[in-house]
């Protein structure tokens, strides 16, 4: 019973006036005895008990009185954000990033799983964001439209594999079919954050000329290039030196970026990632204004119900009694 409230509990004050004036008001004078002659015995009967309608009446004043105080049921404390960001995560599921180059602190692992990890933190943080998800490979999908389930979003990129879309590479329609998403939206904040390890191998538009369209509407850009660059690999009888990232192009990324006000961002290892979407963090905070509000049920109507209820049953108890 903590969420139930009787807003206007001083209208309890109420409750001893029908006794007050039960004291105060002088009782009403009995009139004469008629006396006959002859009553026949079917219309003889007891003086019936006023103690049920008087039971009643205190019932009907004390259901009122419940009525009068506004009973209220409050659920939960809700908290909105009256403005939020509309942020377009764009992911590479390229063939490429099954590549276990990425070092976590204890070992390599694939690309995929380290941005999977960070990138499922980072949603979590997008307190009061829109997110949406864009996944590219041969063609770019629309993975998760924009929504304020974070929940989901994390969901969606835990469950990402690879070739389930293809193999290449198509930056460029991923950038487009993220600005789609914008068009209709009226959030005053646009952000893309673009996570690829590759250059444009695939679709049917160019990713300059899709941040130019980017640009149009009011979208900025973040973009990331992923790969560990120069490591050492171990042979068969000897260790080589090999670069991971021969395929990453990183000069179309810092165009993009450049082009919509955003910026570029290397990620060599799985630290640098994390520390990347860190920084994104801060450089795109999120909104503090909130609105709290609280669901509240009006109980009003069911002591009110039974008064009027008690009510028509004492009236009809008098009238046979009369």
């Amino acid at each position: 019973m903590a969420n139930f409230e009787f807003v206007w509990w001083w209208s309890f004050f109420l409750l001893p006036v029908p006794i007050i004036v039960y004291m105060l008001v002088p009782p009403a004078s009995q009139s004469a005895p008629i006396h006959l002659p002859y009553v026949p015995e079917a219309g003889s009967s007891a003086t019936p008990s006023n103690h049920i309608a008087k039971l009643l009446a205190g019932l009907v004043w004390l259901a009122l009185v419940i009525a009068m105080a506004r009973p209220v049921w409050y659920g939960e404390p809700v908290t909105t954000q009256p403005k939020h960001r509309d942020l377009m995560l764009v992911l590479d599921l390229s063939y490429s990033m099954s590549k276990e180059d990425m070092n976590d602190g204890s070992d390599y692992i694939d690309r995929l799983s380290a941005v999977k990890k960070v990138v499922s933190d980072f949603a979590q943080k997008r307190e009061g964001d829109r997110l949406g998800l864009v996944v590219f490979a041969d063609h770019a999908y629309l993975q998760t439209p924009l929504t304020l389930d974070r929940t989901t979003i994390s969901q969606q990129v835990d469950q990402l594999v690879l070739r389930l879309i293809g193999e290449k590479t198509a930056i460029g329609e991923g950038i487009g079919l993220a600005t789609k998403t914008f068009i209709d939206s009226d959030a005053p904040q646009r952000v893309m954050i673009l996570l690829s390890d590759g250059s444009n191998t695939s679709g049917v538009l160019d990713p300059i000329e899709a941040a130019n369209i980017a640009k149009k509407y009011n979208a900025t850009i973040y973009t990331i290039g992923v790969g560990a660059g120069e490591m050492m690999v171990k042979d068969f009888f000897m260790t080589r030196k090999v670069n991971t990232a021969q395929d990453l192009d990183e000069k179309t990324l810092i165009k993009i970026a450049d082009i919509t006000g955003g910026q570029y961002f290397r990620a060599r290892n799985a630290d640098e990632l994390a520390t990347i979407y860190d920084t994104i963090n801060s450089l795109e905070p999120i909104s503090k204004a909130t609105q709290t509000w609280r669901p509240q049920i009006e109980w009003f109507g069911v002591p009110l119900s039974v008064a009027l209820t008690g009510f028509i049953v004492l009236i009809i108890l008098r009238r046979n009694h009369v």
